[in-house]
């Protein structure tokens, strides 16, 4: 088993401590960690002395298309959308990951050691994202937690594409009565499920959209609701409350309009691609005041790149210029680490430096908000990847 000792670093856990110390990795998790070096080190630990460097836990981008929605190639490695059925709830983003996507290399190298990966925004519904590292050979290998939320689009995206084609939905109406009419068929499939437990001649065909919906249904995983607009989010929340499942708001970007509303109903945003222009009409008012105002009023608040829309090695840059714009610098630290990983419902793995969590460490030269700042080494699953693999 691989050890590795980290000495002498400013060892921030985002888990309320701040102290220099050590943290002691054995294998793909952190074996101990303090502000005194009184263990003794084992012989064959590799040990680095980072002389007083940063030393946070690896950045999380809270949604973004690495792997599925590959950079350099045009068609054909474009597998985010499925352009054909406006409901596509049993497409799986894991079956268009590739690993060798330049953007998990630029994630690395930016201090990003775990992203959400999801289906694009064309239609009302996706299909299901997964929580995975950053490095890797094998998809499989990489993932997290599979299915962690099934993609749900509101607004401009799902309009343009299918009014074009002259079929539902054309109008923001549309778009609420598919998705409402489908989650009304999932509740219809749950019960016949239940029934056919005491009698399997009352068991329904088997449907995979409708059997993934039934986990949001249960609450296992939530919809993640691409929403622009102050009007488009309060019809999410509208639907999420009709039917009593959870809701991640994506994008958010009119949500400091209705900040003190948000703070009220208690759904999380995961706020972004801010570093980006007003590409479309619903992002006239985007502003990097946006994750501060929601955080003040109580919103549980991650940042996202978008990727490939914003590069994902720009995560803390986007934090930075959130804080420029007047976010606590950390909530802003938060809303890429702990909050990102709880939103994502793979906190008691990552997130923060915990002994017994993932050993993903980002040793930086100077804060990640100062743009001088680089990271030193980028530790995932207690191997060092950058600078080199080892």
């Amino acid at each position: 088993m691989k050890k590795l000792y980290i000495k002498n670093g400013l060892i921030k856990t985002m888990a309320g401590q701040e102290f220099m110390g050590y943290i002691y990795i054995q294998g793909t998790k952190i074996a101990a960690l303090g502000k005194t070096e009184d263990m003794n080190i084992p012989e064959d630990a590799e040990v680095i002395d980072v002389g007083g460097a940063l030393v946070l836990p690896g950045f999380i981008d809270a949604h973004c298309h690495v792997g599925i929605g590959e950079e350099i190639y045009r068609w054909e490695g474009e597998d985010f959308n499925e352009m054909t059925d406006p409901v596509t709830p049993d497409m799986r983003a894991i079956d268009g990951i590739n690993p060798e996507d330049e953007g998990f290399r630029d994630a690395r190298l930016g201090g990003v050691t775990a992203v959400f990966t999801v289906p694009g925004s064309a239609n009302v519904i996706g299909g299901t994202g997964v929580v995975m590292k950053t490095a890797g050979k094998i998809v499989d290998k990489m993932i997290v937690r599979d299915p962690a939320g099934m993609k749900i689009a509101f607004g401009e995206n799902p309009k343009m594409v299918y009014g074009e084609q002259k079929k539902m939905p054309m109008t923001r109406m549309g778009t609420a009565a598919l998705l409402r009419q489908t989650l009304v068929d999932a509740q219809t499939y749950k019960d016949k499920l239940e029934q056919g437990e005491t009698d399997p001649d009352k068991l329904p065909e088997r449907d995979l959209g409708l059997e993934v919906l039934v986990k949001v249904l249960n609450r296992e995983i939530p919809l993640r609701a691409h929403a622009h607009r102050a009007d488009d989010i309060m019809t999410a929340i509208r639907i999420a409350r009709e039917f009593n499942v959870d809701l991640v708001i994506e994008h958010c970007t009119e949500g400091h309009k209705i900040a003190e509303e948000l703070g009220e109903q208690g759904y999380p945003a995961v706020v972004g691609p801010l570093l980006t222009n007003r590409s479309k009409v619903e992002l006239k008012d985007k502003s990097f005041q946006t994750p501060g105002i929601l955080a003040k009023a109580g919103v549980k608040v991650a940042i996202m790149t978008d990727h490939s829309v914003t590069p994902i090695e720009q995560l803390p840059l986007c934090a930075a210029l959130a804080c420029k714009a007047g976010m606590d610098e950390e909530d802003a630290l938060r809303a890429i680490t702990i909050n990102a990983a709880e939103i994502l419902g793979v906190s008691d793995r990552i997130g923060t430096l915990e002994v017994g969590k993932d050993a993903d460490i980002v040793i930086w030269s100077e804060h990640p908000f100062t743009i001088k700042a680089n990271p030193l080494y980028v530790i995932i699953n207690g191997k060092i990847v950058k600078p080199e693999a080892r």
